[in-house]
């Protein structure tokens, strides 16, 4: 492992030749790296800084507990997910999906521009309107395809004020809860996003609300209604988004130590959902909203007709609702088990990515298996 701490380290170790695959400072759920490679660790370029603007420029190797806290300083947000050790850069080229992105989009949707040290060494600044096939191919595919992201600007958002959301209960029917929840969160309004955990009767619904705290609880008893029992909903009111996401990074207990997901553009069949409750955790997280008003082809990330992505952590429960998905997988979980990885990953821009893969690294320098 090669610990970098400037740009100039990075484009000593990229020229040296030896091939080489970024660690941004965070974690990925697969291990892209094959003997011989160098692994490239970032955690060193992790400096923020944020322009009176709301632009902010921030390192490689900067971890979201950091983003959040400096950019709460300057009174600034940023659509993302919660756990605080996750890398801002992987988690922004595979897309970014969090609490308020139905209203914000995703965090590459937020991006402006980034610099990347290229196969043969040299550093470029792209962005819309210098590099732009790079910028593209970065928003949603970017993670160690094309170079080495070194740090990235994003037009942040001025921080929200937000309704923490919270319930865990055992659920009498978690069959008619994920069949009400699946009909009714893609749908709510942009400012609310409730997510679902589901294993066996046990039911956890974590979220956030950008709504007033009144119309945020009328809409959650709506939803309650639907379900037909109780949801013993806990609401705290007036807090900043950096406040919310760590506390559900404290909150929420750590990730299965392997994941396979799907993204589904139709609601899930009586028949499969029947067959899916008991089989194991079944996490739902729900898009729509600002997802999916950005065109397919404006950014590299191609899911832009999703309603929502279900988690399962093992091959059963994932092939018994893989019957009602698209095939499109979040790149922000690879899964090795795909037969068909880049395009589960990218859809319809994979000829494309390719394109661009072609054009900067022709000769693969940056590699690993089901990269474009």
């Amino acid at each position: 492992m090669m610990h970098c701490r400037s740009v100039e380290d990075v484009v000593a170790v990229i020229k040296s030749g030896d091939r080489v695959v970024p660690r941004g400072g965070g974690h990925c759920f697969v291990d892209r790296s094959a003997p011989g490679d160098v692994v490239l660790d970032l955690s060193g370029l992790n400096t923020i800084e944020v322009r009176a603007d709301g632009v902010a420029t921030i390192g490689a190797g900067a971890l979201l507990g950091q983003v959040y806290a400096d950019l709460h300083a300057a009174g600034r947000g940023l659509p993302a997910g919660c756990g605080e050790t996750v890398g801002i850069t992987g988690l922004t080229l595979g897309g970014g999906i969090g609490l308020v992105g139905r209203m914000f989009g995703l965090t590459c949707d937020r991006l402006i521009g980034a610099q990347v040290v290229l196969a043969d060494g040299s550093v470029v600044d792209c962005s819309a309107d210098c590099e732009p096939d790079l910028f593209w191919a970065l928003r949603g595919a970017g993670g160690g395809q094309f170079g080495v992201v070194t740090s990235l600007r994003f037009d942040t958002v001025p921080e929200p004020i937000t309704t923490r959301i919270e319930a865990r209960w055992v659920s009498a029917d978690p069959e008619v809860l994920v069949a009400v929840w699946q009909a009714w969160a893609p749908d709510s309004p942009d400012e609310l996003t409730l997510n679902l955990t589901v294993d066996g009767s046990q039911a956890v619904l974590i979220g956030a609300s950008l709504l007033p705290a009144d119309e945020t609880r009328a809409l959650l008893a709506e939803f309650a209604d639907l379900v037909g029992t109780p949801v013993p909903f806990f609401l705290r009111a007036g807090m900043p988004l950096s406040a919310v996401k760590a506390s559900f990074a404290e909150a929420t207990p750590g990730e299965p130590a392997r994941i396979r997901s799907e993204l589904f553009e139709q609601s899930l069949s009586d028949d499969v959902l029947r067959e899916l409750i008991g089989g194991g955790r079944l996490a739902f997280t729900a898009m729509g909203g600002a997802y999916n008003r950005i065109a397919a082809e404006a950014t590299a990330f191609a899911h832009r007709n999703t309603r929502f992505l279900l988690e399962t952590a093992n091959d059963r429960s994932w092939s018994i609702a893989h019957a009602d998905g698209s095939g499109r997988v979040y790149p922000n979980f690879p899964d090795l088990a795909l037969a068909e990885g880049p395009a589960a990953y990218h859809g319809e821009n994979l000829a494309r990515l390719r394109a661009v893969k072609q054009a900067y690294d022709p000769d693969r320098f940056f590699d690993f298996p089901q990269a474009v």
